[in-house]
């Protein structure tokens, strides 16, 4: 059975990530981000897990990065200042192939912006935090359920892919206090992914002997298998290479086993990558995300209300996009789209990548304060 909980998102995203199986929380607080950490510190010991305040952000990543190398599913939360801090770190995670949910409740930025308002500025950085090629996996709660739902799915992927995985709140929903329906218990313990692990004779194991588009099997330190870590291009046993061909093949696997993989099969797991409400037979559609999202329902059906037919595309994993599901809806409605977002227009680049041209209405918002439904409205009688 569903459970009905009352609860914030913050407070939701770290009983998920518990509940999900993590076992080892490193960090620091910043808001908005805090109360995932002050959650989890009490809530990890008690099934037998660890959560530790470090000096910052950086050790707080490098502490989660380790645990995760033992085999425990580990995770780190912050906001977008600390993101910065931790990009080094993130890095390391993208090149070792070390699963590990990175949660970011975003706040007003750059550098420390606005700590108490709300943003999705930070939407570019989850696409990409640090330097190199790689690809990322970014998903965005727009409701407190999914707070909790989309936090486990993050540990999930984090465990199928071998990647760091971005899980983004924003600071309305990280800090909105309301109802919840969350999974039954043992439906979450049922759906739990844990990363493959190579169970062969320890002198047969080479961690990045792989094929194409296919991740790491990094088998847990401490278990008799010996391999080499490194930020460095590295050849099948971890051991750093300048070889030509190796080092190619190491990025276009990288970025394959997420982005190539995704356009092949439509996503990266059986969950929906977005949502859609009164889409079907809508003449004009909204796109938003995140907490903007709640408003956007409201937007539709006030516009229902006084005849106009709109209807709403909600991305809930953004990185990598749903461009299939992104260019089907801007050959469907052409010039009647309207996208907005709490920032100068991060997300509307990748629907203008996708669909192959910039028409469509934007209504963006930057200084920290919510975009009402009402003004929604308004912007889309403007199109009209």
């Amino acid at each position: 059975m569903a459970r009905e909980v009352i609860s914030t998102g913050n407070e939701l995203c770290a009983k998920a990530a518990i509940e999900g199986g993590a076992k080892f929380f490193g960090g620091y607080p910043l808001t908005p981000s805090s109360e995932v950490m002050h959650v989890s510190s009490d809530l990890l010991p008690k099934v037998g897990g660890v959560a530790i305040q470090m000096e910052d952000e950086i050790a707080g990543i490098s502490a989660a990065l380790g645990s995760s190398m033992t085999g425990v599913k580990s995770f780190t939360a912050t906001s977008g200042p600390g993101i910065s801090l931790k990009a080094e770190q993130i890095g390391l995670g993208f090149i070792a192939e070390i699963p590990l949910v990175i949660v970011n409740v975003m706040r007003g930025g750059p550098s420390t912006g606005l700590p108490t308002r709300v943003s999705q500025a930070d939407i570019g950085q989850a696409q990409y935090p640090t330097h190199g090629d790689y690809a990322s996996i970014t998903l965005c709660a727009g409701s407190l359920s999914e707070c909790y739902t989309e936090t486990v799915r993050a540990f999930n992927l984090a465990e199928k892919y071998m990647t760091p995985v971005f899980m983004l709140l924003d600071e309305t929903i990280g800090h909105m206090h309301g109802k919840a329906i969350l999974p039954d218990l043992e439906e979450i313990e049922a759906s739990i992914v844990t990363r493959e692990k190579f169970e062969g004779s320890p002198e047969n194991y080479k961690p990045y002997d792989v094929p194409m588009n296919k991740p790491a099997v990094l088998n847990p330190m401490f278990q008799g298998y010996k391999y080499h870590v490194t930020g460095l291009h590295h050849g099948v046993e971890g051991f750093p290479t300048e070889d030509a061909e190796q080092c190619e093949f190491n990025i276009e696997r990288l970025v394959g086993k997420i982005n190539t993989v995704a356009a092949e099969n439509d996503g990266l797991d059986d969950l929906p990558d977005y949502e859609e409400y009164m889409l079907d037979d809508a003449d004009i559609c909204i796109i938003a995300y995140g907490s903007i999202g709640l408003g956007a329902y409201e937007a539709v059906q006030k516009l229902r209300s006084e005849g106009i037919k709109a209807g709403l595309f909600r991305p809930i994993m953004l990185w990598p996009s749903p461009a299939k599901r992104i260019a089907e809806i801007g050959a469907k409605f052409e010039n009647r789209i309207m996208v907005t977002e709490l920032n100068m227009g991060q997300y509307s680049k990748e629907i203008e990548r996708v669909i192959k041209r910039n028409d469509f209405a934007t209504l963006l918002k930057a200084n920290g304060r919510p975009i009402a439904p009402a003004e929604m409205v308004a912007k889309v009688k403007e199109m009209m």
